[in-house]
């Protein structure tokens, strides 16, 4: 019935191309059969003859949603949330992209919005990654339980305290990170008397961002290494709290282990999740959050000296400007996919302890530009798949050749491009502050 359907729309189309609910209807049926192509032209057709057109843009965007091109819709339905800011659909849906691309904060933050303008519009897969509170109104602060004078943290009983056996050493490439880190972070604690001579401390933050994938958990359990410092691994999840006010108290916890563990390297992945924009977030619990985290790194109550933090986000342009000002994350440093070198290193120590024949890594490299580290990771497993069905016809391992990576190579796409077209976007239009030169300077744009 599906295909008579769309049949009969097709024809219908032929004799009236400008008629709109028809195309869209066609584009919703194709949407639906997974023809995502078609579907994708008969929307951009659809904005053609009415450019704003909110079931099209909604329906672009869900076809960019499925094909997992989430930043593109994501831009697509800000916009039509700008036109239509109690658009049930298009805050459901970019609640979804958003959680795709990791940006759980934000997501949560859009999916509220469509529930207080809708109630029944409960999306099981959403509730269960964004655990929304089933009271609103209680807060955790009334919890007799919780003792905001007891900072008695043993880092024993906290697993994800650890002790990199890493350094710098053991990180390809990244040198314009690690000078920014040497003098940000490792200095001040090496020559702490003639920092003190200067009056300045040891301790602050540098925010890290670029695409994902390419080492900034690395180089940040890397630092701890190279000071022999203790190192968190604080993720969203160590965070966010289905309770409001809960995840105010574990920010502060987490604070307090890091003050009682000096020196000690605090990072945050996906920080942008903690500190998205406040103007975001008009009555929001998300604003509590972030004043939270400000009034942690400002150290107000508390001594922040030894105590170095970094933060990591693919996209800092969600972060809240208030992160960036002096004592928080005054330095933000721009992690680049690897150059030919640093790929050949990446290479090498991912063929580490494997059947290898004649490689010729420099040709390799050479074919890898803008690959990930996780890309060339993901490079290297597909080649092993392939080595491994080989050597189950032989019954020997395969070793392997330029030729089995190269092979591989061809059916390969970077993953950075997509980020790189959002955030070229960012720093040709949004950059006042040149706060994203290096992203021109990296895909060798010239600023107008």
């Amino acid at each position: 019935m599906k295909e008579e359907s769309i049949g009969a729309l097709k024809t219908a189309l032929k004799y009236s191309p400008e008629n709109i609910p028809l195309r869209l209807q066609l584009a919703e049926l194709l949407l639906r059969k997974g023809e995502l192509k078609e579907a994708e032209q008969h929307c951009k057709s659809a904005l053609k003859y009415a450019p704003g057109d909110r079931r099209a843009k909604v329906l672009l965007a869900s076809v960019y949603y499925l094909t997992r091109e989430y930043s593109t819709a994501i831009v697509i339905l800000e916009e039509v949330l700008s036109e239509y800011p109690k658009s049930v659909d298009a805050l459901l849906l970019i609640s979804r992209a958003l959680l795709a691309d990791g940006s759980k904060m934000q997501a949560a933050e859009y999916y509220r919005k469509a529930l207080d303008i809708e109630p029944g519009a409960v999306d099981d897969e959403l509730d269960e990654h964004l655990r929304l509170p089933a009271h609103e109104g209680l807060s955790a602060f009334e919890d007799d339980d919780y003792d905001d004078d007891d900072d008695d943290y043993d880092s024993e009983d906290y697993a994800f305290i650890e002790k990199p056996d890493i350094n710098f050493k053991d990180v390809g490439g990244l040198d314009d990170v690690k000078k920014e880190i040497d003098l940000k972070i490792i200095k001040p604690l090496k020559f702490a008397e003639l920092y003190k001579a200067y009056g300045k401390k040891a301790g602050g933050g540098i925010l890290l961002y670029g695409p994902p994938g390419c080492g900034k958990t690395h180089i940040a359990r890397a630092t701890a290494g190279e000071i022999e410092a203790k190192f968190m691994n604080i993720t969203i999840d160590d965070v966010l709290d289905m309770w409001i006010g809960n995840s105010e108290k574990n920010l502060h916890e987490l604070f307090e282990i890091a003050r009682n563990n000096k020196p000690c390297v605090m990072f945050f992945d996906e920080v942008d999740a903690l500190g998205a924009s406040r103007s975001d977030m008009r009555q929001s619990s998300g604003r509590h959050l972030i004043n939270q985290f400000l009034a942690e790194l400002d150290g107000i109550e508390k001594n922040n000296e030894g105590l170095l933090i970094l933060g990591a986000t693919n996209a800092p342009w969600h972060l809240d400007p208030a992160f960036r000002r002096p004592g928080r994350f005054d330095r933000v440093v721009f992690v680049a996919p690897p150059d030919e070198a640093a790929r050949v290193s990446i290479l090498k120590l991912m063929m580490k302890g494997k059947p290898v024949g004649k490689v010729d890594y420099q040709k390799v490299a050479a074919q890898t530009e803008g690959f990930s580290g996780a890309d060339i990771a993901a490079l290297i497993d597909l080649v092993i798949e392939d080595k491994l069905e080989a050597s189950f016809s032989s019954g020997m391992a395969q070793s392997i050749s330029t030729d089995d990576i190269l092979k591989v190579i061809k059916k390969q796409k970077p993953t950075t491009r997509e980020w790189f077209n959002t955030a070229k976007n960012y720093a040709l239009y949004a950059n006042e502050s040149g706060l994203y030169d290096d992203i021109l300077n990296y895909l060798k744009i010239k600023k107008a």
